[in-house]
């Protein structure tokens, strides 16, 4: 079954009412997914979108079942938001929110770490573009046609690349079992190695796909958990091979500032763990096939 998400899984909006709440509301339902309802303190008891609104998100999970949510809240209250979304009973929280405190992302962290692991929301995010299990279930802002479903597993910080991966496949006939934009912030709710262990168990996923960037150590870290725990064939792109060091590319993660964090580094360390390279960002779509190709014989 797919990760995180399925077809079943019951959603609520955290700032439904704002007209960007509203929005991606409106494309997530127009898609197929099973929004049940919201939340905006203040507004409990109206309806939007024909849907309930409520003042928290345990009243939400209490009337509705919900366990998934996804968050357009603003910077200065999303933390809050989170955990409130963890302690409510949320299994998988998507953050949308660009421009949350680094150290607010590190209170949520901390916060979250009091549940045991099985117990425990996942985080998705923040300053991403969200997971989609194509044909079954979107919980973000991408655009949900150019997704195919299929069996590759993809994994992105990057959510611009991510669309550009996943036209790419399309166009080539490639599905992907599930997306997931991981954001691109120097502190973010799940890593590429939490995702990569998700993957590695499910039964859609025949091929995993990372996108990385420069900055930070999550891609190395990726390199030596897939290396040791994962059998499934995994293809990388690594974005920023001309970005001078210190110079911030676009992401607030992304950039340079110890050993092992530049993108020729990070593609040196990749190499080293058996995965595959995608040498620029047009050809993702060929090296995955190419990948498949090997493994159907």
């Amino acid at each position: 079954m797919a990760i995180l998400i399925t077809k079943e899984s019951k959603i609520i909006i955290q700032g439904f009412t704002g007209k960007i709440g509203t929005f991606h509301a409106e494309e997530m339902m127009e898609y197929g997914t099973n929004v049940v309802g919201g939340v905006t303190p203040g507004k409990g008891g109206q309806k939007h979108l024909e849907r309930p609104v409520f003042n928290t998100v345990r009243e939400a999970v209490e009337e509705t079942g919900a366990d998934a949510s996804i968050l357009f809240v603003p910077p200065a209250f999303a933390a809050d938001s989170a955990m409130e979304a963890a302690d409510a009973g949320i299994k998988t929280l998507v953050a949308i929110t660009d421009g949350i405190p680094a150290h607010d992302m590190i209170r949520v962290k901390r916060y979250l770490k009091r549940y045991e692991p099985e117990d425990r929301m996942t985080m998705v995010g923040p300053n991403c573009a969200g997971v989609i299990s194509p044909g079954k279930c979107m919980l973000g802002i991408m655009p949900g046609h150019i997704y195919k479903e299929g069996n590759v597993g993809v994994i992105g910080r990057s959510g611009t690349l991510g669309y550009e991966a996943a036209q790419q496949m399309k166009d080539l006939g490639i599905g992907i079992s599930t997306s997931v934009g991981i954001g691109g912030d120097p502190i973010n709710g799940s890593a590429f190695k939490d995702h990569l262990a998700k993957f590695e168990k499910d039964d859609e996923t025949k091929v995993i796909l990372m996108i990385g960037e420069i900055g930070g150590p999550q891609e190395a870290e990726a390199a030596e958990y897939a290396k040791a725990n994962v059998s499934k064939p995994v293809v990388a792109y690594i974005a920023g091979l001309t970005a001078p060091k210190g110079k911030r590319m676009g992401h607030a993660g992304a950039i340079v500032s110890a050993g092992g964090e530049s993108a020729a580094e990070k593609v040196e360390i990749l190499k080293a763990a058996g995965i595959t390279i995608a040498k620029n960002p047009s050809v993702i779509g060929e090296t995955i096939a190419s990948v498949i190709k090997s493994i159907n014989g």
